[in-house]
């Protein structure tokens, strides 16, 4: 297993956009050992890094422990005892590879907004650049949750030939309207912040009320209705419990300061220590954009030239990316005759069940990339009555 970010510097990238930058780095940590044809790219969600196992403390993202090591690791779902596995962070972001917070080289100072605009196909196409610097040709296997999910989903289309199996878990072929508008709310709150200053904000204070206002909202998407009154209910976090991400209003004292809003205070004050709001803009923007079918007659016509294996994961309470929308992603694979599986992981944890359910996420994963669509613990929609699903947790939000 590694114990450091490794850093590498690609040279000159051409944007989407058609603007470029001289010098692209991407960091990125790799595991286990390679032996030509055994190495799997799992992809991060939206605020994540290339810190997806190992035991030490990121001092880069304050982690004190990977984001998906119950998953990845040595006889984990993702075997790195087997597998050479890489994890990139991706353009835009403020974990160590380029983006509005690294320094332009023709200034001297940090890009800020003169950064080019980032998309998923340039997240891809940043990592096929990565691994052909690591001497990587074709990928046993693509893995990723949320947005990392929908660059899976691009690895299968801008380079069908170069993956054998890809696995996009808790993801949708595009964000529906409801998204797509929180995320316009989010964004709002940075731009809208007087400290924000057109992205300018370096060297001098941080649109930090904007950005935590952002994560607070984010983790409403996250969380499901069912787990939040679990976790919360309306219990008060105690008269002395102190307010710590924003001042109240003077009658607040007069009312009970709650664990649901204790818990979003927290929990965005560390964000903001943590997370560049530009890079938020950048990436929930890429997001956004994204949409399977783009350039294509439809999501099939899109998915037509991967001729590997496919498994669809979902959550049945997760109203951000549905089992719906799922299965939508699942059909566009059947309608070309592709190998594919939808598998339906009852939950009430909302989008986080991805990462806090490790239990029920790692079996049907790892004997995907073991066995492929023949793994045992694998069940489809289509095929198994046992893992139907039911339309109504994804009702609300889907249309």
């Amino acid at each position: 297993m590694s114990d450091n970010r490794e850093l590498a510097s690609l040279g000159e990238f051409r944007f989407e956009c058609g603007e470029s930058i001289p010098d692209l780095q991407i960091a990125y940590e790799t595991y286990g050992e390679f032996t030509g044809e055994n190495c799997v790219l799992v992809c991060h969600a939206l605020t994540g890094s290339a810190h997806v196992a190992g035991s030490f403390r990121d001092t880069t993202t304050d982690q004190a422990s990977a984001w998906w090591e119950d998953i990845v690791g040595p006889g984990k779902a993702v075997d790195t005892a087997e597998y050479y596995v890489v994890c990139a962070n991706i353009p835009g972001s403020c974990y160590g590879s380029s983006g509005p917070a690294s320094e332009n080289p023709e200034t001297g100072e940090p890009y800020g907004t003169d950064f080019p605009p980032v998309t998923v196909g340039d997240w891809t196409r940043s990592q096929r650049k990565l691994l052909d610097h690591l001497g990587v040709g074709r990928l046993h296997a693509v893995v990723g949750g949320s947005v990392g999910g929908m660059n899976a989903l691009d690895w299968a289309v801008r380079y069908p030939d170069d993956v054998r199996r890809v696995a996009p878990v808790a993801t949708a072929a595009r964000l529906d309207a409801q998204c797509l508008g929180m995320d316009a709310i989010a964004r709002r709150a940075i731009t809208t912040d007087p400290n924000w200053r057109g992205g300018e904000y370096y060297g001098g204070p941080a649109p930090d009320d904007g950005l935590a206002l952002a994560r607070q909202l984010g983790h409403m998407m996250y969380l499901s209705k069912a787990s939040m009154e679990r976790k919360f209910d309306r219990r008060s976090a105690g008269r002395d419990a102190h307010r710590e991400a924003f001042p109240a209003d003077p009658a607040a004292d007069f009312f009970p300061y709650r664990d649901v809003e204790s818990y979003l205070d927290y929990q965005s004050t560390k964000f903001v220590e943590r997370f560049d709001a530009n890079s938020y803009l950048y990436l929930t923007r890429a997001m956004d954009d994204y949409d399977l079918s783009s350039g294509y007659e439809s999501d099939a016509d899109a998915l037509a030239a991967f001729t590997g294996e496919a498994l669809l994961m979902s959550f049945t309470g997760d109203w951000h990316f549905t089992v719906a929308q799922s299965e939508r992603v699942a059909e566009a694979f059947r309608a070309t005759d592709g190998d594919v599986a939808h598998h339906v992981i009852e939950s009430d944890h909302g989008h986080d069940a991805f990462l806090v359910e490790p239990g029920k996420v790692g079996p049907p994963l790892a004997d995907f990339i073991d066995d492929g669509l023949a793994g045992k613990a694998i069940t489809d929609t289509k095929t198994d009555q046992s893992s139907d699903f039911a339309p109504v947790h994804a009702s609300l939000f889907s249309r």
